[in-house]
This record gives C-alpha cells, sequence and structure tokens, in this order.
C-alpha cells in the first residue's frame, strides 16, 4: 500500500462515486483497457464490489479518508440518480475548482449539475456496460469543451464515443444505446423460441441464436453501412429474404414503439 500511496500522490486522480452495475463495468473496462493508471483511481463505494478488490490490489484506493479528493481531476458520478445530490453533498466542498463532473446517470440534467457543484465544468456520458470488455458505445454531451475533453479521455478506449450537440437528444441515446442491447437480446430470445416451434431443441436453438447475435455483432464491428450488411447475408430469392420480407411489415413498429417508450421515461426522469 505504501507504494500505492507514493504513486497516488504523484497524480491527479479520477473518482468514481459509486460501484453498481454501471459503475462496476465503467472500473472493469479501465483495468481491462488500461485506460487509467490504477493509481490514479479513487473508488468510493458503500459496501465491498469485486471489481473494487481487484482495483485495490492494482494500487488504487477504494474509500479513502475524503481528504484525498483535495486534488482530483475528474469525479464520475454513477449513484443511482434519485440519491445523487444526498451522495454528492460531502464531496463538493472538498473538490478543486477545475475538477470535471462526469455524470453517467440518466435522467440528471447537466444544468442541476452544474448548478450543485459549484460551476465546475459538467460533461454527461452515457455509457453500455459492455465498457466492461472495452467494447462499449457512449454518447456524450457537454457545452464545456474541457470536460467533453475528459470524458473522451475516459472512455474512447471502451467504448465508440458519439458526441451529441444537444443535451436535448440524451434521451434518444439513452434509449438507443443504453436500453437497446436488451431489446435486441430480446429479439434474439424471440428467434431462439421460433426455433424451437420449429422442432429445434431448447439448448440448440439458444445456441444457434447466441451464434447469429455474434455473427452480427462482428459486422456491425466493421463500419459498414447496416443495409450493407443487410444486403450481403439476403440472396435475392434466398431464405434470408424471405424472413426479411415476412418482417418488413412488423419490424419497425415494435423498435419504434421501443425507443419511443424508453426515451420518453428518460425525459421524465429528467423532468423534462
Amino acid at each position: 500500500m505504501a507504494k500505492a500511496e507514493s504513486e497516488q500522490s504523484s497524480v491527479r486522480p479520477v473518482v468514481l462515486l459509486g460501484c453498481g452495475r454501471l459503475g462496476s463495468a465503467i472500473a472493469e473496462g479501465w483495468l481491462a483497457t488500461e485506460a487509467l493508471d490504477p493509481a490514479e483511481l479513487i473508488i468510493l463505494t458503500p459496501s465491498e464490489k469485486p471489481v473494487a478488490e481487484a482495483a485495490r490490489k492494482l494500487g488504487a484506493w477504494i474509500n479513502p479518508p475524503l481528504e484525498a479528493l483535495a486534488d482530483a481531476r475528474v469525479l464520475v458520478v454513477a449513484v443511482k440518480p434519485a440519491m445523487w445530490r444526498a451522495a454528492v453533498a460531502p464531496l463538493i466542498e472538498l473538490l478543486p475548482a477545475d475538477a470535471v463532473i462526469v455524470s453517467v446517470m440518466a435522467g440528471v440534467p447537466g444544468a442541476a449539475l452544474t448548478e450543485a457543484f459549484g460551476g465546475r465544468p459538467v460533461v454527461r456520458v452515457m455509457p453500455t456496460t459492455a465498457v466492461a470488455q472495452g467494447r462499449g458505445v457512449a454518447a456524450l454531451s457537454s457545452t464545456s469543451a474541457v470536460a467533453l475533453k475528459a470524458g473522451r479521455a475516459l472512455f474512447a478506449a471502451m467504448a465508440t464515443v458519439v458526441d451529441l450537440d444537444d443535451e436535448a437528444r440524451m434521451n434518444a441515446a439513452t434509449a438507443v444505446a443504453g436500453s437497446g442491447p436488451a431489446f435486441v437480446y430480446a429479439f434474439v430470445q424471440a428467434m431462439a423460441a421460433a426455433g424451437e416451434a420449429q422442432g429445434l431443441d431448447p439448448v440448440a436453438a439458444e445456441a444457434l441464436a447466441r451464434g447469429a447475435l455474434r455473427s452480427a455483432g462482428s459486422g456491425a464491428d466493421t463500419g459498414r453501412p447496416l443495409a450493407d450488411l443487410v444486403s450481403q447475408i439476403a440472396a435475392p430469392g434466398g431464405t434470408t429474404q424471405a424472413g426479411l420480407d415476412a418482417m418488413a411489415a412488423s419490424v419497425s413498429a415494435p423498435a419504434t414503439a421501443a425507443i419511443t417508450a424508453a426515451a420518453a421515461r428518460a425525459a421524465e426522469l429528467s423532468g423534462h
């Protein structure tokens, strides 16, 4: 620990407040991609978390005296939106005036954060939990160039970073990227069930559906237009085209409904 303390004192640390599902994924991503030196990391968590213990072994500080925040360069707020004001209250006066506030909370407006943190630069980031494997996506929104730079630096190594020019679009980004993976999983689950209905046993149906998801993910990673990826597989008159024709009248409606509902809920949470 003496070595970790020595290293910690020579850098301005990044503070992660909250180590729930998303906070843990972010910490895992930093460790996996080496985007952040563990010696630069402080994790504040009210309960023991496996990733916090893993980070501690690599030199991070877990729940040190709050005076350790006096030289923090970034505070990442990853607590539940309903409790954020109470969670940050003890920290505000301890942070340096130039500390950047990075919020990964859905539904908490940047203006509310800026006011609460005394005008410190704020960037909202909506990452997916796949940042844990270095394969996430993160939407960023801020009126501060300094905050945007800090947000990109923390997430670019473990996510595709998308800058939004208007915070009002964060709700839509939350629906598409944040909630979207669950919608895709639900569709894959339905595919497996449909495979069972065609005579596959449950284990085989799920394995094949999961394999299709991995194959689709590999194509998405190429960056090619989605329409090209579809046409690459769908030969005219073939089985894939027959399936696409069957879906054409119905696939857009549930996708639109899911994204619209998720975006509306995000707006409700933010009070807009």
